[in-house]
Formats: structure tokens, C-alpha cells, sequence
């Protein structure tokens, strides 16, 4: 293609190459004559189609052009690139060699991929060891690199930390081997007290204290069910023992966080909390929520209530508004109403306002998207007060609300 833009089927032909170049047709510009000299989005619109995950027009690394993003590349080294600017290769420059990550591995997206034997940011250190060697001291008991839970470099393994605070944090060992989650119940996360609070985590094993029993010590010998009716009890029709949202002890569960108001129920099955937007508002203003569904009033529908039934523009308008960049309406994932996409119900991942994220991109922890603390936004967990982390499984106060 010659660096040129290949128009989609029926799309007007926007250039003639010549000699490796694009000479653009009148009403294009651009390297691929993908710009158009005239736009007919307004300039809110044209930055709302520019920004990222973050909401950062072209990641602070471009300018926004009619809803696409012209990447700064005035060096015309091209290092700069990807639909919102997102990809600076700039970053695998070795300082000393000035090369491409020291020229030892290649660069994707702003991140050096050493070859064999070499590591480091820019892959500027070289292992004294063989690969082989190398990956014999970093393999666990189970027979997996650092236990699938960290990074082996030169025979030695680097554990993926999710406790920024502590010396350690929950993952360590020669191998990554140990991990403290495993001492929490999963149904239990919101505590700080590993195994249940009654008993001592070592090496991701609990060791109990008299009077306590169970792998996560959270079964009272005094209780006359089993630990498994007691889990039975708690779990009810949910998948986790107290929905995943509180603690049980001897078939009764205990909401969490203590004190909010918005997890309750039985199994701790009502969470309201999923009736709030971003901002906090509940169900948009125009409902109730009801064991964490929205009722909507009349002339008002959607997960969050925040679609009008009546629309007060033509559907022409409507569209418009509902296109991507790249002209699709809603993707192809959904319908348009009155100017704002409604995702398919049928695939309850796709999400966004063109219907371009996808929910099953946010991390999980314990099985749950953003681990119950946040709310999944494009394929980023946005975590609620008090909770980080890339899953929202880091606690980051005191004690709970």
C-alpha cells in the first residue's frame, strides 16, 4: 500500500501514490491522507473521539484533527503513533547507545522485548548465565516460572507485588511461591486479618488457633454445621459464599465493608452500589434502585435510567452523533436513541459510549471484575473510595467504613 490509507468498500479514493508518497486528492491531507481540510464535527465532539481511557486528548502526545489524532512526529522519526497517540517508542531509546533497546531486543508500544540472554528497561544488562540455567533456578515446586506469578530475570525471580505498602507485599518466595491471598477467604477480602483473623498465614497456609478450623480458619469448632454446610448456608444461589461480598461464619454472613449501608441481603446478594454512576448519582437521577437494579420512572430506561424514551431530534441527527471514527454506528454493537448508543444486552461485556470497550479487558481478582470495589469503564477498573490497585484489590485506609 505504499503507506497510503486502503479505502474501506465504497469509501471515495483519497489519493494517488507516487513514488512511495500520497499525493492527496482536494479536501485530504495527511502522510496517508487520512485528514479531512474540513470538519464537520464540532470541536467538543472532535476531542471527545480523541481522548483516551484517561480522558487525555491523544495522551497529551498529539492534536486532535476532526475526531483523529495527528501524532507529534515532528522529527519524522514516526515514534510516535497509535490511534490516541498512545505508543511512544521514544521510551526504548538507550540513553548511552542512542539504539532501539541497546539494539538487543525490539520495542512495541513504548515496551523493550529483550532477546535471549539480555534484560533491563532498554535490555542494556546481559545475563552471566545460560537461558537454560536461568529458567532452572526461577521454576517453582509445581513446575511453572516463578509460579505464573512474576518475572524471571537472569535466575532470579521478581514477584508481582499487589501490597505497594509492605516489605514484601502478599507474593514472595525464592520462586514467587508463597502468596498471602491465599490466607484470605475469598468471600472475606474486605478484612485485613488473614486467615479469617483467627489464626497465622504462613506461606499462603493458615495456621490456626485453638477453637478454629478450616483452610482459611473461618469454621468455629463450636458451630454444629460442617465447614461445607456452613459455606452452603452462606452461598445460597450465588457462585461465592456471601456473593463475594462479606464473611461467614457458621452459615451467617456478615456484609462488608461494616457499616455500608448498600451491601445487605441474606447472602450479602443486594449491592446498590452497582445503581451509581461514576459521579455517585443513582440510577441518573430518574429511578430507584432495588437490591442493586434500577426501577426507572416513567419515560426513562437503561441499566442506569439514562435514556429518554422521546427523543426530540431526527434520526439523522441521532446517527450522527452515534458514529465512531471510523463511521461505524455503535460499532456494529449496538442501536442508536436519540443520539447515544445503547449497547447489545446479549453481550454484556461491550460497553462505552460508541460501544467500543470491552468490560472483559478490566482485571479480576477472586474471580470478580475489579474485585467488587469499582466499577469497570472501557476495560479499566475505576475503584471506589479507599480501594486500588489495576483489580481495586488494595485496601489503601486504616480501617473500614
Amino acid at each position: 500500500t505504499n503507506g497510503c490509507a486502503r479505502p474501506t468498500t465504497g469509501a471515495p479514493v483519497q489519493a494517488m501514490v507516487s513514488v512511495g508518497k500520497c499525493k492527496c486528492d482536494h479536501g485530504w491531507y495527511g502522510d496517508a491522507c487520512q485528514y479531512p481540510t474540513h470538519c464537520d464535527l464540532t470541536k467538543k465532539k472532535s476531542n471527545q473521539m480523541c481522548k483516551n481511557s484517561q480522558d487525555i486528548i491523544c495522551s497529551n502526545a498529539g492534536t486532535c484533527h476532526c475526531g483523529r489524532c495527528k501524532c507529534d512526529n515532528s522529527d519524522g522519526s514516526g515514534l510516535v503513533y497509535g490511534k490516541f497517540c498512545e505508543c511512544d517508542d521514544r521510551e526504548c531509546i538507550d540513553d548511552e547507545t542512542e539504539e532501539i533497546c541497546g539494539g538487543h531486543g525490539k520495542c512495541y508500544c513504548g515496551n523493550c522485548y529483550c532477546k535471549a540472554g539480555w534484560h533491563g528497561d532498554k535490555c542494556e544488562f546481559q545475563c552471566d548465565i545460560t537461558p537454560w540455567e536461568s529458567k532452572r533456578r526461577c521454576t517453582s515446586p509445581d513446575g511453572k516460572i516463578c509460579s505464573n506469578r512474576g518475572t524471571c530475570v537472569c535466575g532470579e525471580c521478581t514477584c508481582h507485588d499487589v501490597d505497594p505498602t509492605g516489605d514484601w507485599g502478599d507474593i514472595h518466595g525464592d520462586t514467587c511461591e508463597c502468596d498471602e491471598r491465599d490466607c484470605r477467604a475469598v468471600y472475606d477480602r474486605y478484612s485485613d486479618d488473614f486467615c479469617s483473623g483467627h489464626g497465622q498465614c504462613n506461606c499462603g497456609r493458615c495456621d490456626c488457633k485453638a477453637g478454629w478450623y478450616g483452610k482459611k480458619c473461618e469454621h468455629p469448632q463450636s458451630c454444629t454445621l460442617s465447614p461445607e454446610e456452613s459455606i452452603r448456608k452462606c452461598q445460597g444461589s450465588s457462585d461465592l459464599p456471601c456473593s463475594g461480598r462479606g464473611k461467614c461464619e457458621c452459615g451467617k454472613c456478615t456484609c462488608y465493608p461494616p457499616g455500608d449501608r448498600r451491601v445487605y441481603g441474606k447472602t450479602c446478594e443486594c449491592d446498590d452500589r452497582r445503581c451509581e454512576d461514576l459521579d455517585g448519582v443513582v440510577c441518573g437521577g430518574h429511578g430507584t434502585c432495588s437490591c442493586g437494579r434500577c426501577i426507572c420512572e416513567r419515560g426513562w430506561f437503561g441499566k442506569l435510567c439514562q435514556h429518554p424514551r422521546k427523543c426530540n431530534m431526527t434520526e439523522e441527527q441521532s446517527k450522527n452523533l452515534c458514529e465512531s471514527a471510523d463511521g461505524i454506528l455503535c460499532s456494529g454493537k449496538g442501536s442508536c436513541h436519540c443520539g447515544k448508543c445503547i449497547c447489545s444486552a446479549e453481550e454484556w461485556y461491550i460497553s462505552g459510549e460508541f460501544c467500543d470497550c470491552d468490560d472483559r479487558d478490566c482485571d479480576k481478582h477472586d474471580g470478580l471484575i475489579c474485585t467488587g470495589n469499582g466499577i469497570c469503564s472501557c476495560g479499566n477498573c475505576e475503584c471506589w473510595d479507599g480501594w486500588n490497585g489495576n483489580a481495586c484489590e488494595i485496601w489503601l485506609g486504616s480501617e473500614y467504613p
